[in-house]
């Protein structure tokens, strides 16, 4: 295992890193039936980048497409992707943007990150334990709880569902020279 800050600090990982997103997923569950329940689902299309200049300076943005909403059932996510949820038709991403990073230990970084939905940007409390796989492509993990009303999502018929999501993300990055023509 490679730790964190050799990872950052290496030459060789200095450069853009492009999200794989046949490797990676983002999930997301929240309480419903007023808490004895929960829906799980995931966003199926997204991309995105990173960029390592050097050991101390990170950046990069992951865009969703919040009409790939999916949790198995048409009529939810019919819902979900209408004005009192995600209101794709007026706001069809949602960002999270990446400003910067700390290593936390030898496998855990603490991301400066910003999360927008519905035009609303907020910043997003995210600490990502990083594995360097095999094929030289790194994964990043996450798992974070969001407030859903600070990003206006309110649909809520008869206070059934929950004021928290938690977001879980897995994201395999491929560095760019890694992707060159062959």
């Amino acid at each position: 295992m490679l730790a964190v800050t050799t990872f950052l600090s290496s030459p060789e990982s200095v450069g853009i890193w492009t999200a794989v997103p046949q490797r990676s997923r983002i999930r997301f569950e929240n309480k419903t039936m007023w808490g004895a329940m929960k829906v799980r689902g995931e966003f199926t299309e997204f991309s995105g980048s990173g960029q390592i200049e050097d050991a101390r300076t990170v950046s990069g943005r992951i865009e969703v497409k919040a009409a790939s909403v999916r949790t198995g059932l048409g009529k939810r996510d019919e819902d979900l992707r209408s004005a009192a949820f995600f209101d794709v038709e007026r706001y069809p991403n949602i960002t999270v943007d990446v400003a910067g990073g700390e290593p936390i230990d030898d496998d855990t970084v603490r991301l400066n990150a910003t999360l927008t939905a519905k035009g609303i940007t907020a910043p997003l409390p995210l600490q990502a334990h990083v594995e360097v796989l095999g094929d030289g492509e790194v994964c990043l993990t996450a798992q974070t709880t969001v407030a859903r009303k600070q990003f206006a999502v309110e649909g809520n018929m008869f206070g059934m569902v929950g004021a928290k999501t938690t977001l879980k993300v897995s994201l395999v990055f491929a560095h760019e020279s890694a992707q060159a023509p062959k």
